[in-house]
């Protein structure tokens, strides 16, 4: 029998960043309060907290391509939050391609208006991204 895998997920934005946990025995992801951020940067003492909370082995950081698979500006700001991540507390962090996650979630919670800005879509695009990795596999390791 394998070890559990405690999970945490970010969905990045420049505004909120979505948090949710998750873990590997039982495959599913719960959503969490997203962290207050000003431009791109979260409180990163808030940021410990969760981690000391939840002590997940895992970070996952979604990673905002544009649709054809291209970097953009913030796909570059989702890796350097996620290389922050990883020098700051040491754990293992990958990047899961979230193209689609922020309209699923949307359509999810009822928000079909585009412009429409909830920190709960955020989190919940988190659930997302840990519910791809449980069923797609691993990301991209930083």
């Amino acid at each position: 029998m394998h070890n559990a895998l405690s999970v945490l997920a970010f969905d990045f934005g420049t505004q909120y960043i979505g948090v949710a946990t998750g873990q590997s025995i039982t495959q599913t992801a719960s959503p969490l309060a997203a962290l207050k951020a000003k431009d791109g940067q979260p409180n990163w003492e808030q940021v410990a907290e969760l981690l000391k909370q939840w002590q997940p082995q895992l970070l996952l950081v979604g990673l905002p391509l544009n649709m054809d698979g291209s970097a953009s500006e913030l796909s570059r700001r989702a890796r350097r939050f996620a290389g922050r991540l990883q020098g700051r507390f040491g754990l293992t962090v990958q990047l899961i391609d979230e193209r689609l996650t922020t309209r699923e979630a949307r359509e999810q919670l009822g928000h079909h208006y585009r412009g429409e800005k909830d920190s709960k879509v955020d989190s919940v695009a988190a659930t997302l991204l840990i519910e791809s990795y449980f069923n797609d596999g691993p990301g991209e390791l930083l």
